[in-house]
Order: C-alpha cells, then structure tokens, then sequence
C-alpha cells in the first residue's frame, strides 16, 4: 500500500494506537491519552504533529473541530492489512466452544449445526452474524431409495448429503411383473427395486445432483431396462431443477449484541440495516457469499473477506464492516460465515473468529 510505504514508523505507531484506543472507547481520541496511556515514548507534540500528518493523507479525521481523532475506513483498511494479525488465542477460543458446544448437541442435520454455530459465533463477537445453507447447486446425492407404495406403484427417494430428501412416484413396468395368474408377485418386485436401490447408491452416490444430466445411463438401461427410463426422468427432472441458480437462507443471530453498540443508537440507521438483514437478502446473499475465482487458485482456502465502510456495496452497510469467510464441502465453497458490526471493530479478534468457525464448519462437512 502506498501510503503506508510513505508512513514513518512513529506515525504507524500513532495511527495503530489511536485505531486501539478507539475501537476500545468509542470516544475520539487526543495526543494526551496515546502519550500517557500507550508506551509511545514522545511527547503529546510529537504526537498530535503524527496525528496531523495521518489526517491529511486520510487516515484520521476530526469529527468536530475540538474533538480528538478518529480512524476513518482508510485508516481501518491500512490498520487491517498492514498493522495486525489475527489472534491465534481467539481462534482457539472460538473452536473450544464450538467443538465443546455444538459436540453435544442431539440435533446434527447441517441447518441445526449452522444455526448453532451462529450463535455461538455472535455470543462471543459481539456483532451480528450471518450464516448461509450450503448451496443447492453443490448438492451431492447421499442416498437413493426405491420403495413400492402400493401395487403397480414405487416410489424414487433421493436425499441429499444435507440431508434433504426428493422423491418422485412412477408405474412400475408390467414387463417388469410375474406373470402369474395372480398377478405380480409382490416379492419379486421388492427384490428388483432392492437390487435397483443398491445398483443407484453404488453408480451415484457422492455425485452433484447436476451431474446427473451428464451421466451415461446406458448401463442402467442394460441391468434394469423395465425401469431405466422411468427413474432417469425422474433424476434428470431433479437435476434440470438445480441448474437454475439458487440463492440459499441466510442464518442471522446477534441482533440484539449490535444494539449494545454506540453506533446503532440512532433507530432509522438501525431499522434500515435490519430491513435489509430480514427483507433483501436477495441483496445481502452475494456480498456475503463471494465464491473465489477459480482462475487463479491459491494455496489452501481463501481467508476472511473484508468489506470496510463505504467499501460495502449496499448503502444500509456503508456505515459497517462485513468480515466473511467460505466454508467448504472438499475443496469446493459452499457457503459463507461472516460477522457484522460497525467500523469500530476489534479485528483481530473477529478476523480470527471468523476463520475458526469457517474452518470448523468445512471439518464437519468432510
């Protein structure tokens, strides 16, 4: 960053001193307190001239004319990148309670792991967090299912690694039937749909529902001919429905830590941001999930996305910072975590949050 090249050390001192003392007060701050509360070793005048320095390069400002300094989003943006890293003590901290926590929980489909860990993730943050379902589009097929519902009549169950469950009922073949004089013999037919359950499982199990329009059915058609072309409609119906972009739920919890902020006393400024969280979440999805691009991989999993002030692109947000991270399935993002709070920020703390329960997530999902 080119401004910070330019900085002296002293004034990078000031400015990560200042960006401490106010993040911890929420009160501008003056060259009097960094001197006698921050080890800088100078006098306030030697100060105040680096606060001023940091002021005209737009890192600092003056929200009155009597009042001390506070950061603005490039002073955050150049503390962030340049002047902190993320606190391994919170990460650890943030995975013992989430191991400790959602471990013993009875309840293990993926929205009640998720749900948990948003609020776990809020509780101990102190902003709002945000959490999405896995999406649709990543949906793997976790088990397949023929069941006959009653004579002539089977139905097709498919669940989902998410543990979500499609089906689709279908005539049963009379090629496929005894040609007894009593008709089809019962057995038989339970016998073939158990020998088609397990032939899908082996074939399918593991693969997106997308593939399934990719795959060659030919096989299918060759073991189980009275009943390829039923079941193929039926999954290709099931993966056509999943090529259509599918924006997911988007977990909230900490609304009421975020009203516990000096920032959010003004209600209209409050009311507008939840109006957003709770009724445009068609808005919210996106800058919350931002899927990495795939033409210039990097080693391991993308970190925490950072999105200060006027860097959010939706206006209720421009008064917030948007810390996010993906959660994988494999190697692949299928969902996002993320905490929003005001500017004033403890970032290393909820960068390190973030990444631990990110993290956490995409171990559970493996």
């Amino acid at each position: 960053m080119t401004i910070f090249a330019d900085l002296t050390q002293r004034q990078q001192q000031v400015l990560q001193a200042t960006i401490q003392r106010y993040i911890a007060t929420a009160e501008p701050v003056g060259s009097k307190v960094l001197a006698t509360g921050y080890n800088l070793r100078v006098s306030p005048a030697t100060i105040r001239n680096a606060m001023g320095s940091l002021e005209r390069v737009g890192l600092l400002y003056q929200p009155h004319t009597s009042a001390g300094r506070i950061p603005s989003d490039s002073g955050y943006r150049l503390y962030v990148d340049q002047l902190i890293t993320p606190s391994d003590a919170e990460s650890r901290r943030v995975e013992q309670e989430l191991t400790g926590r959602l471990r013993a929980a009875e309840d293990w489909s993926i929205e009640a792991v998720l749900r948990g860990a948003a609020n776990i993730l809020s509780s101990i943050s102190g902003y709002i967090t945000l959490v999405t379902l896995p999406r649709k589009s990543t949906a793997r097929l976790h088990h397949v299912q023929l069941v006959q519902v009653e004579p002539g009549r089977a139905m097709l169950i498919v669940v989902t690694d998410s543990y979500h469950t499609h089906s689709g009922i279908f005539d049963i073949p009379s090629a496929a039937d005894s040609d007894t004089e009593d008709g089809p013999d019962p057995e038989q037919i339970q016998r073939e749909l158990e020998l088609l359950s397990n032939f899908l499982n082996h074939h399918l199990r593991s693969r997106t529902l997308m593939d399934l329009s990719q795959l060659d059915w030919r096989e299918l058609g060759n073991e189980f001919e009275h009943y390829s072309s039923q079941i193929c409609s039926i999954l290709l119906a099931l993966s056509d429905s999943y090529k259509v972009p599918h924006l997911t739920q988007i977990l909230m919890s900490g609304v009421s830590e975020i009203l516990r902020q000096p920032e959010f006393n003004e209600l209209q400024q409050f009311q507008t941001l939840i109006h957003l969280l709770e009724d445009e979440q068609e808005l919210l999805w996106p800058v919350i999930f931002e899927d990495p691009d795939e033409s210039s991989p990097e080693a391991g999993p993308p970190r925490a996305s950072i999105r200060i002030g006027a860097e959010n692109p939706l206006e209720p947000m421009q008064a917030c910072t948007l810390i996010s991270a993906c959660y994988h399935r494999g190697d692949e993002p299928v969902g996002s975590v993320g905490v929003l709070g005001p500017t004033r920020m403890a970032y290393e703390n909820a960068i390190a949050a973030v990444e631990a329960t990110a993290d956490y997530i995409s171990d559970l999902l493996r």
